[in-house]
């Protein structure tokens, strides 16, 4: 058949980007995140301590207040903008390479959570029957267990470290993805283009890539803004509950384990700033997320 050689599918347009411009709480969100992941990007570069791990400690100058200075050694004077820490850290230093971590977290687990929820969504969406009951039978097993309880399972049987948290997160987090891609993949297999795609005997492989993906990406990018902000959450408590970033490695959630028993002293800044920024992290995606949904093609 001529002109047969090839067959286009009418993919859903993509977002329009210029709508998702004019959406402020999306607007405001994303700037924040591309403030950050510059600061992660920088690391030491940009951070008033720029020994690894912001780890330089001097007991001398423990528990600070922000703004205060402190005179080095070689006449110059280092200004502490958060107040130092109870073992004499600058607590922005710490801050900031925290937020490498926190990202990080989210940004590996957003791929493994894609990468198994797309493969399982998209094979029982697509093929239906028997292999859609089993598929289906296993993400609502999933499901149904606490994501908290099984990253610690995951932890403790790994043993605790970054790439542990990393493993462990992306593990718990693709059963909303599978959901979602099984249903579109659902709805899309019976349309003419796909039929046609499988007539002119085009392998399932291409025929899921190349004509029924590209028209599931709109729900999906959804799915991964509001896991990046779940992910960032889980790591935080994991870390909290000393099953994260291990000290001397910063974390949002151990900087808050090292002072939340100061919440309710003068030094509370300590256990607040960091919290402040989990939940700043947390409402920029969800921002993020909100806009991607409301620029979704009907």
């Amino acid at each position: 058949m001529e002109g047969a050689s090839d067959l286009n599918s009418p993919h859903e347009p993509p977002p329009d980007l210029k709508r998702l411009a004019h959406h402020l709480p999306a607007r405001i969100g994303a700037y924040w995140i591309g403030l950050l992941v510059l600061v992660a990007l920088a690391g030491p570069k940009i951070r008033p301590d720029a020994t690894p791990n912001a780890n330089d400690q001097l007991l001398e100058r423990a528990l600070l207040a922000p703004g205060a200075q402190w005179s080095i050694a070689d006449g110059t004077t280092q200004i502490h903008w958060l107040g130092t820490d109870r073992y004499g850290r600058d607590m922005l230093s710490r801050l900031m390479a925290g937020t490498a971590i926190s990202l990080g977290v989210g940004f590996t687990a957003v791929l493994i959570s894609l990468f198994i929820g797309i493969l399982l969504g998209a094979w029982a969406g697509y093929r239906g029957g028997t292999v859609d009951a089993i598929i289906s039978w296993f993400i609502q097993v999933v499901w149904t267990l606490p994501t908290l309880l099984m990253v610690l399972a995951i932890t403790m049987a790994f043993g605790k470290g970054l790439w542990q948290v990393f493993l462990a997160i992306g593990l718990t987090m693709w059963v909303d993805v599978a959901r979602v891609v099984r249903g579109q993949f659902f709805t899309l297999r019976e349309m003419e283009y796909v039929q046609a795609a499988q007539a002119l005997g085009y392998s399932d492989l291409r025929v899921m890539l190349k004509h029924m993906l590209p028209n599931a990406t709109g729900p999906i990018t959804v799915i991964a803004a509001a896991n990046f902000a779940a992910a960032i959450l889980v790591e935080s408590g994991l870390s909290f509950l000393g099953y994260g970033a291990q000290i001397p490695i910063p974390s949002w959630g151990n900087i808050i384990q090292e002072h939340y028993h100061l919440i309710t002293g003068s030094h509370a800044w300590l256990a607040i700033a960091p919290g402040v920024l989990i939940i700043s992290v947390v409402l920029a995606f969800t921002f993020i997320g909100d806009g991607l949904r409301q620029i979704q093609p009907d």
